[in-house]
């Protein structure tokens, strides 16, 4: 997540997005989906070889990443990614950017959770 938050940050991308990713990780941190703004203690951490069956989300400055790992077995545990993921082979990342767009969080009292906030912004090129 850091090196993709880098590469967001080096470029200035405004609404950028993940499209796509095939790779492996051998560790994670995921909060699920029973968390709650109130109850975050929704949390596993895992160790081996896990084959990135799916990532998506928006990578503005507070990202919003969700990912999905196969085990061995084939066996499937998702979540949102909290902090980094350490790349196994590789993690090949394809980044978009909305450049029309500016993307941006915004605290919603309602979920406790800092929300996308979709602009319109000009495009600078």
């Amino acid at each position: 997540m850091g090196s993709l938050q880098a590469f967001v940050e080096e470029r200035r991308l405004r609404a950028p997005f993940i499209i796509t990713c095939v790779g492996s990780v051998t560790k994670a941190t995921l909060r699920l989906a029973n968390a709650t703004a109130t109850n975050t203690n929704e949390v596993i951490h895992l160790s081996g070889r896990f084959e990135i069956v799916s990532l998506v989300g928006t990578l503005n400055r507070d990202a919003h990443v969700h990912i999905c790992l196969s085990d061995g077995e084939g066996r499937t545990v998702g979540g949102h990614v909290i902090g980094d993921l350490e790349v196994f082979t590789t993690a090949e990342v394809v980044v978009g950017n909305a450049v029309d767009l500016q993307f941006t969080r915004e605290m919603d009292d309602r979920t406790g959770f800092p929300e996308l906030v979709v602009q319109t912004h000009k495009s600078d090129s």
